[in-house]
């Protein structure tokens, strides 16, 4: 990374001395583009005002009052007078890693919204990678898991050679990612239950030393999901520690958001402050009815915990359904050792798990019943002849096979091999907008990035829609959060959790990550029943100063470079 003075860089352009407030630039060179008259929100907080902004390469070259650019010279001008013109968004929770390591790379329903950065690495990351992380791919992923691919990323630099190989393949935003807390474990002990070793644990600190190094921002795990949720929380303690010298964040899809949503807090509590950590929480939320007045008093102790020195934040998507694989309805223990199907496939054992599932109430998330099966949409069917299906409630789906819900779930589940997905509604809009109102939330989709153009399932309406919602509905028709606060959840609030010290705000000197969007008409189309709509009023988006989004259409650039953490070696040369 460049240091820079601010005020003092301005890219092909420099500001000399000047009196009398006013401004002489230096005209040797033009700006590339320059943005007129916009309002200009710059992703700290403070109140938008009227101004220019002016991009020199990759950089914010300058930022003036409205009109003090009006003559300067420029290659593009772009007319911003009634639009915001704003940091690029950095979605905290991405799963783009098929697309940007083996797709197109452009992400149009990510970049569409004006998210310029994606951060991944909920549970599974591509690296560290040996052959138990392969095998287990194997098992989940087939596309994902060839040597050709997967043994790119085997060895001591192997986090760094992944993240360089999505950034050499192409992509449109830029990139970064968490270690996934359910590969490090997978590192060392496969899928197994069970507590680590001694030996099996060395390996894990160490392969988060070196991930950390290589530019992780931290560790990121999901409880719910196996064989992640087998990792006891003395376990994730000692990963915590391993990661604190480098400054890492412990971000967590916790081991509830329901029955033990507030137990499950106090174990992401307890992991901070014995390992020394920051901790974020991932999509925060109270699922299922009879869980829904727990979101105040999860609100409550996160409040309390800060006010008592802690460093513990959030982040959300705005709506009230989340999305995973149908296999969550099913018992963790089920998928131990990568035998999901052949369990469900044994008579016995699939009348055991068909039993666990029915019950009212369980030590595991038990996804079906807390939204009920009328409460689940099954998506993302690949095989032709279970198109049927595609968007049907679990309910309907039951009834259609003439068969009790959890037979219904566990055939879909044996007839896709797995690869079939859920969108579960079970959480409340008026917790959705108390949850929008804290100073310490940030907003991330949880959803890879797809073409509409080419995408062949349902998805979750998040992946066309979720910033644009946030400024269409919730800003300016429900008046939930203002302007100023919105863009900064999207930006800065980001930059700063994650140490990323060259984007997220609009400063000169800083990366060229800018949008710019219509206040008055930007919103989102995408719906749970008619996903693939991109969404209205996102006017332009520049990533590294190169303009990836132009009036409705994507330019084909792919200018997206790695983000890297505060514990990489490399800040360093």
């Amino acid at each position: 990374m460049r240091k820079v003075a601010a005020g003092l860089f301005m890219g092909a352009s420099v500001i000399v001395g000047c009196s009398g407030g006013e401004a002489a630039p230096d005209v040797q060179r033009p700006y590339d583009v320059v943005l007129l008259g916009g309002r200009v929100v710059d992703g700290t907080g403070a109140a938008w005002f009227l101004g220019d902004v002016a991009i020199s390469g990759d950089r914010i070259a300058r930022i003036a009052p409205a009109g003090l650019l009006n003559d300067a010279p420029a290659t593009t001008r772009v007319d911003a007078r009634g639009k915001v013109i704003a940091p690029g968004f950095i979605d905290i929770q991405s799963h783009s890693r098929d697309q940007f390591l083996m797709g197109d790379g452009r992400v149009v329903s990510k970049i569409s919204q004006g998210i310029t950065t994606e951060i991944m690495g909920e549970g599974w990351t591509n690296a560290p990678a040996n052959d138990k992380t392969i095998a287990m791919l194997s098992a989940v992923d087939p596309a994902n898991a060839p040597d050709s691919i997967a043994r790119r990323f085997v060895g001591a630099r192997g986090f760094d050679a992944w993240l360089t190989a999505m950034q050499s393949h192409g992509v449109s935003p830029n990139i970064g990612s968490f270690i996934g807390a359910t590969t490090l474990r997978g590192f060392a002990k496969g899928s197994a239950e069970g507590a680590p070793s001694p030996a099996e644990l060395d390996s894990m600190r160490a392969a988060t030393r070196r991930g950390m190094e290589d530019g992780a921002f931290g560790v990121a795990s999901a409880l719910i999901y196996p064989p992640g949720r087998f990792a006891g929380t003395e376990e994730l303690v000692e990963i915590a520690k391993a990661m604190a010298p480098y400054g890492g964040v412990y971000i967590s899809h916790m081991r509830s958001e329901a029955d033990e949503y507030l137990e499950a807090i106090d174990e992401l509590l307890r992991i901070g402050r014995e390992g020394g950590v920051a901790t974020e929480i991932y999509h925060l939320k109270a699922g299922g009815v009879r869980n829904w007045p727990k979101a105040v008093q999860a609100v409550a102790k996160v409040d309390s915990a800060r006010a008592a020195g802690q460093d513990v934040q959030a982040n959300m998507y705005p709506y009230v359904a989340g999305g995973t694989g149908l296999a969550a309805c099913t018992p963790p223990w089920a998928s131990a050792d990568d035998k999901l199907l052949a369990n469900l496939k044994d008579p016995a054992t699939r009348a055991r798990i068909v039993a666990e599932m029915r019950q009212p109430k369980t030590s595991w998330e038990n996804l079906c019943q807390l939204a009920t099966p009328s409460g689940v949409m099954v998506v993302g069917f690949a095989k032709e002849e279970l198109k049927a299906y595609e968007g049907k409630r679990i309910s309907e789906v039951a009834a259609a096979m003439k068969k009790d819900w959890a037979d219904a779930v566990v055939d879909l589940v044996l007839a896709t091999d797995g690869a079939v997905g859920m969108l579960v509604f079970m959480m409340s809009e008026p917790n959705v907008e108390m949850q929008l109102r804290q100073p310490w939330m940030k907003i991330g989709t949880d959803a890879d990035g797809v073409d509409p153009d080419s995408v062949k399932s349902m998805t979750h309406p998040r992946t066309y829609g979720t910033y644009p919602r946030i400024l269409g509905y919730y800003v300016r028709e429900r008046k939930v959060l203002g302007l100023e606060d919105a863009v900064r959840k999207m930006s800065s609030a980001v930059a700063t959790r994650l140490s990323i010290r060259d984007r997220g705000v609009l400063r000169e000197g800083l990366m060229a990550d800018v949008v710019v969007f219509d206040p008055a008409t930007i919103i989102d189309r995408a719906t749970f029943t008619q996903p693939h709509q991109l969404s209205e009023g996102m006017h332009k988006v520049y990533v590294n100063g190169v303009l990836v989004w132009d009036d409705g259409k994507h330019t084909g650039a792919k200018p997206g470079r790695i983000v890297r953490g505060p514990g990489w070696t490399g800040w360093a040369k």
